[in-house]
């Protein structure tokens, strides 16, 4: 099981969803009458450690080459199992990708635990942040997530904000440095996905009943019933043409080998589909035209003819008109 490589890259999309709730916070600054300076906060990826960090390194917080401040700082600090909101391991879901038809197994449900800083250096400008924040989170919000690219598999993921805290942090005299932090801690309930199959369509569909009455003997049927090809496939009729121009009306084809085709053989023509009804000679067979709901038309000399058989059959997607071949068999 642990050698059957997945990777969905559904952590990293849900610390980028994360992430972009907050990356167009802004503060701003009367400067004169009603007029503000807008200044976008900057966002990173980091502890809140690594920028106070580089605070200590850079003392004078008015120096143009001093962190800007204020910022946003967040990081992934946890996963861990959530079990109320276990399923079912071994249910399954069928999801259409394109013509093909997937299988994905029930995720894991699994939360993501965040941690997110605001620094500043005064405490207007962290509540003027935290009041941007806050009526966002009642206390969560649902972001819409792309889980498995492959299938277009979107999932809203609650995000919950769980606490924050205000704190007023002073280093060296109180005249010298003040820094204003707010710590929030969020839950992002996301879901694992496993690995995906690939699914085939079914080719054969079989049903066992008993028949009857109180006064009748009781006999069992089977029915049976498969898919066919109502158009071709493969292309397979390399070699294979008309010899001959017919219009829309002709019921005699001029072929150059008679011989290959058997009374009852559905062909196709430039998207007309036929019916071999005889074969008169050699060199020419009678048809029933516009078959499978397909339209007549002419068709120039050396138009190739497909025979469509159980190799186009085989070929069947999911999104393909088919018509069934049935059989009923009965027992006792």
């Amino acid at each position: 099981m642990l050698g059957a490589y997945t990777y969905n890259k559904v952590i990293r999309k849900c610390v980028i969803a994360f992430g972009t709730l907050f990356n167009n916070i802004e503060v701003r600054k009367e400067t004169s009458g009603t007029t503000y300076q807008k200044m976008k906060v900057p966002l990173a990826y980091g502890p809140k450690q690594k920028f106070l960090a580089r605070l200590e390194g850079q003392p004078e917080l008015n120096k143009k080459v001093a962190i800007t401040l204020p910022r946003i700082s967040f990081e992934l600090t946890g996963i861990s199992y959530d079990s109320s909101r276990k399923l079912s391991p071994i249910t399954s879901d069928y999801v259409k990708d394109g013509k093909k038809i997937r299988k994905v197994y029930t995720p894991v449900p699994y939360n993501l635990e965040f941690s997110l800083s605001i620094l500043s250096k005064t405490n207007d400008e962290a509540l003027e942040i935290v009041e941007q924040m806050l009526p966002i989170f009642q206390p969560s919000y649902n972001v819409s997530i792309k889980i498995i690219d492959d299938l277009s598999e979107y999932r809203d993921i609650p995000i919950i904000l769980s606490s924050l805290n205000y704190s007023d942090e002073y280093e060296g005299n109180f005249d010298q440095r003040k820094l204003t932090t707010i710590d929030a801690t969020f839950t992002m309930k996301a879901y694992i996905f496993g690995p995906t199959e690939v699914g085939k369509p079914i080719k054969k569909a079989k049903v066992h009943y008993d028949t009857g009455t109180p006064k009748e003997p009781v006999r069992r049927m089977t029915y049976q019933v498969e898919p066919t090809a109502l158009r071709d496939k493969d292309s397979d009729g390399t070699g294979l043409t008309i010899t001959a121009a017919v219009n829309d009306k002709t019921a005699t084809l001029p072929v150059v080998d008679s011989t290959v085709f058997n009374i009852g053989d559905y062909i196709e023509i430039n998207n007309e589909v036929m019916k071999v009804k005889t074969k008169p000679n050699e060199t020419s067979i009678t048809v029933l035209r516009g078959q499978n709901a397909t339209n007549k038309a002419g068709h120039a000399s050396g138009s190739v003819i497909d025979i469509i058989t159980t190799a186009d059959t085989e070929l069947l997607e999911s999104d393909d008109d088919f018509g069934f071949n049935e059989m009923t068999s009965f027992y006792g």
